[in-house]
């Protein structure tokens, strides 16, 4: 795992070796610049070495010096295409790295490469001879890539933080429009960043620069869609049987490394399913496996993990946290990370992933499978609330989330009071807002009170409604996957875990979100991911032999904190969010601490924003 940083145009070495020193904690190991005297091009790096620890340093060059590559991620099928160019006739110097590959594989294929590629990357690639610069970002957004125009210079890097190093945007203004999202949805929803200007590359998206006159073409080599692939053929068996071996050939590609190697294990189904298949790889008292306990019973997965564990024969790791000791890493830890976070379990995430980078560099995870297979709460209620849409009248549903704001409040993780009142919130409005509405920290007129601006929910929710209505199936349950998979995976889920993790130097792999699995997942029917009120019910029964029924039924849980309560004793953020009324949340955190209302979504933006925002202002 590595960090990324360059740019064309205005800036010298001094810029690019403080862009790319923003980014150690990605890659303490080795670092490498290259600066272009005839173009203005500059290209940084930081390694994180898991691979060929002699031959992969970078930036990477062709034999003949027109080519390099700066690269983040990892290539799973490196091997079969490295044998499929050397039959090519391309040669290869290193013994095995990864890296090289996409060296040959640019001058091979093209932009053709990306599509070829099964694995977690973002990458800038550096053609000297046409004077262009790629960058690209692997299909579901397992690495981050930022860019930004300006007229002088088109900064890129891993992370935000980088691109403010560069003189061009130190002065970069916080967008409003995206602060905006952010409390609507709970995350940056793809393009859109904290800062005017600076965009995120999309999922499966590339992006052309003209070093010469900074023109910039995007292009999309792939993207997740439900509906417009081929049915599959076969049983429900035949489909369970595949699905168990595609996942199979996932994990044991992910287990290539140089350096110790674990996995991560929640005692959930997608974490079990991920150490059940390496234990037919690997010997199961070598593999480690990692979890995070807590004294609060609610939010305590560990004695499931531990019975996973034992099951498999792993060497298990177990650390008990008291969280409510962790609060007080909190405010270091947001403001470390860059992109501010609307999901508390960064916490948790990095508290585990902080345990587990004591014994390895590498860890496998379980991240990819409830929004490939719907394994989230809200697809069980989809049908009931298309019923529930149509025939209750909006005065009735008006007078029912009045009742359910009586309810009495509660602390525990998921508590019923808290989902009841977020489910009622996203109904009664158009079926395209739903899932924002539901994951969100605030509602429309919420956030206009909150900014002293009016914004429409066609603008607030666009990547939502777009998602929805582009995704060519028909039924519900698809179209909330696609949604789910094309922003709440990557902006939410993966964004959280590629910072937790790379805050720790740890690389995380996600054997769900192999080639192999999503391409299957795409072309499943959705009755059979979601069969009654029964979620990921194929890839239930293609475990059905791996993991013992306790696991397999049980309710998810979650990885949460105990938010609610720590507000009530915590002061507000002394750093004001800009365009936000502080008035405005100053009252909701004095009724959250009263307990009259759970505003814990709200406040928690709140924080992460203060302590975010200011560490790269």
């Amino acid at each position: 795992m590595c960090g990324l940083a360059g740019f064309v145009g205005t800036g010298d070495e001094d810029v690019l070796r403080d862009m790319t020193a923003a980014l150690v904690h990605r890659g303490q190991d080795d670092e490498g610049y290259y600066r272009d005297h005839h173009v203005p091009v500059f290209l940084g790096h930081r390694r994180l070495i898991v691979l060929d620890p002699a031959g992969g340093p970078q930036p990477m060059w062709d034999a003949d010096g027109t080519m390099a590559v700066v690269f983040n991620g990892l290539i799973y099928n490196h091997r079969e295409l490295r044998a499929e160019l050397e039959q090519l006739g391309h040669h290869f110097t290193s013994d095995h790295a990864d890296t090289e590959v996409l060296v040959h594989g640019w001058k091979a294929w093209g932009q053709d490469l990306f599509i070829r590629l099964d694995g977690m990357f973002a990458l800038a690639i550096y053609d000297r001879n046409k004077s262009t610069i790629t960058l690209a970002r692997d299909r579901f957004g397992e690495k981050p890539i930022y860019y930004a125009a300006r007229p002088e210079a088109i900064v890129f890097g891993s992370e935000i933080t980088a691109l403010l190093q560069h003189p061009a945007l130190m002065n970069s203004a916080p967008s409003q429009i995206a602060l905006q999202k952010f409390f609507a949805h709970g995350f940056f929803p793809a393009p859109h960043t904290p800062y005017e200007g600076v965009s995120k590359l999309l999922p499966g998206q590339s992006l052309s620069i003209d070093a010469k006159t900074l023109a910039m073409q995007t292009r999309t080599y792939w993207r997740f869609s439900l509906g417009n692939t081929d049915p599959l053929s076969g049983s429900e068996d035949d489909w369970a049987s595949e699905l168990n071996a595609l996942l199979g050939n996932a994990v044991s590609s992910r287990l290539d490394a140089d350096v110790p190697l674990g996995l991560f294990l929640s005692g959930g189904i997608d974490s079990s399913a991920v150490l059940s298949c390496a234990a037919d790889v690997q010997p199961a008292s070598s593999l480690n496996t990692f979890s995070i306990g807590f004294r609060e019973t609610s939010f305590d997965e560990s004695p499931w993990a531990e019975e996973m564990a034992l099951r498999v024969g792993s060497t298990h790791h177990v650390e008990i946290c008291d969280l409510d000791a962790a609060q007080s890493e909190l405010g270091d830890l947001l403001s470390r990370l860059d992109e501010p976070q609307g999901d508390p379990s960064i916490l948790p995430t990095y508290l585990l992933c902080r345990f587990a980078r004591k014994h390895v560099t590498v860890v496998l995870s379980g991240d990819g499978g409830d929004e490939l297979f719907a394994g989230y709460d809200p697809f069980r209620v989809l049908k009931r609330a298309a019923v529930y849409d149509q025939y209750v009248p909006k005065p009735v549903h008006n007078a029912v989330r009045h009742m359910a704001g009586w309810l009495p409040r509660s602390d525990t993780n998921m508590s019923f009071d808290f989902v009841l009142n977020r489910g009622l919130r996203g109904l009664k409005h158009p079926p395209t807002q739903w899932n924002p509405r539901w994951l969100g920290a605030l509602s429309p007129d919420d956030i206009n009170d909150l900014f002293n601006t009016p914004v429409t929910t066609e603008e607030l929710y666009s990547e939502a409604i777009e998602a929805w209505d582009a995704c060519p199936s028909p039924h519900l349950v698809d179209k909330t996957l696609d949604f789910y998979t094309r922003y709440y995976l990557p902006d939410g889920i993966l964004t959280k875990t590629d910072r937790a993790s790379m805050a720790v130097g740890l690389e995380v792999r996600s054997p769900f979100l192999s080639n192999g699995v999503a391409e299957f997942a795409q072309r499943l029917p959705w009755h059979v991911k979601l069969k009654g009120r029964t979620t990921k019910w194929l890839l239930k029964r293609a475990l059905r032999d791996r993991l013992p029924s306790d696991i397999l039924n049980r309710k998810k849980k979650g990885f949460g904190i105990p938010l609610s309560r720590w507000l009530r004793s915590m002061e507000p953020p002394e750093a004001a969010v800009p365009f936000t009324n502080p008035v405005w949340l100053q009252g909701r955190w004095q009724s959250h601490k009263s307990g009259q209302r759970d505003e814990r979504a709200a406040l928690w933006c709140w924080i992460s924003l203060a302590h975010g925002l200011r560490s790269t202002q």
